[in-house]
């Protein structure tokens, strides 16, 4: 990742997926750009009425997903975006993130199907804008790698284990 992606630091706790928070992660370079030219040059930039939290097997960049899971019922999850769907700072689900800490973390758990096959080691985690393809948005490493088998629990992430903080 580059070190100009370091200004967002992401912290990712889950039951069934790590034991500790993850390691930092980054905006893709498409949010990175999209960013950058809505603030500073004035064009156009609308959030997705969706962002889809997918899972992968092997590294993701700042323009790639790695090998996302595929098959044995895995989806994406999706979440509406909106402050009903993201808690500002201190647990705000009324109105923007306000102080200094520019966290934002979620307010319901996210959950996957139940896999119907084995789905290998998990090793990352993404934030993509559709259910398939889509433009990536933020991807990070697991603090530890899951391996998921047919049977197992539906994987999940705890509600504020999504953790997104920007410059700090």
């Amino acid at each position: 990742m580059k070190s100009v992606t370091r200004i967002l630091a992401i912290t990712l706790l889950a039951a069934q997926l790590v034991a500790g928070p993850a390691a930092a992660g980054a905006l893709s370079d498409y949010l990175e750009n999209k960013l950058v030219d809505h603030v500073f040059r004035g064009t156009s930039y609308s959030a997705p009425a969706n962002v889809y939290v997918g899972l992968s097997t092997a590294s993701c960049s700042d323009s790639s997903v790695g090998t996302e899971v595929s098959g044995g019922s895995y989806a994406r999850v999706a979440i509406a975006t909106g402050t009903s769907a993201f808690k500002g700072t201190h647990g705000n689900t009324t109105g923007a993130s306000s102080g200094t800490s520019g966290t934002i973390t979620n307010a319901a758990a996210v959950t996957f199907p139940s896999p119907t096959a084995n789905w290998g080691s998990v090793t990352h985690w993404f934030i993509s804008d559709a259910s398939s393809g889509g433009n990536l948005l933020v991807c990070a490493a697991l603090t530890t790698a899951k391996t998921i088998n047919n049977g197992d629990a539906a994987p999940s992430f705890a509600i504020d284990a999504l953790s997104i903080q920007i410059d700090n």
